[in-house]
């Protein structure tokens, strides 16, 4: 029993350990980690903080629009050609299409037209 107990109470002393080292480890990596969060800021700041890099991207921008003007120009053209081909290769289309379907929707108004009074005549008849 003596010995169980002696076993036991090593057991919770190297567990103690063990665990106080990986505090001891854990912490480290805590203060590395609040370091390594406060120099990112301070750069960040830093580099936000410059004001020439504002006239930089401005300069940029300036720049890269006055070499997408003539290309969005180009873009537009193509587009306006482009809308241009379509409507005229689609409007005979659609005049076709409609050539066809006219017919058929006259004919259908034809045919309610002849339900409608078909049924009002009845309804007539009904009410008589």
């Amino acid at each position: 029993m003596k010995f169980f107990l002696l076993a036991a109470v090593a057991l919770l002393a190297l567990a103690h350990g063990s665990v106080a080292q990986d505090a001891a480890d854990l912490q480290k990596l805590s203060q590395y980690l609040d370091e390594m969060k406060a120099k990112v800021a301070q750069d960040l700041g830093q580099i936000l903080g410059n004001p020439d890099l504002a006239g930089q991207a401005q300069t940029f921008l300036e720049e890269n629009k006055k070499k997408l003007e003539p290309l969005a120009a180009q873009v537009q053209e193509q587009l306006k050609s482009a809308t241009s081909n379509m409507d005229e290769t689609l409007r005979p289309l659609a005049e076709q299409m409609q050539a066809q379907v006219q017919p058929m929707i006259e004919d259908f108004q034809k045919q309610m037209e002849g339900i409608f009074q078909k049924l009002t005549q009845q309804a007539k008849a009904i009410g008589q």
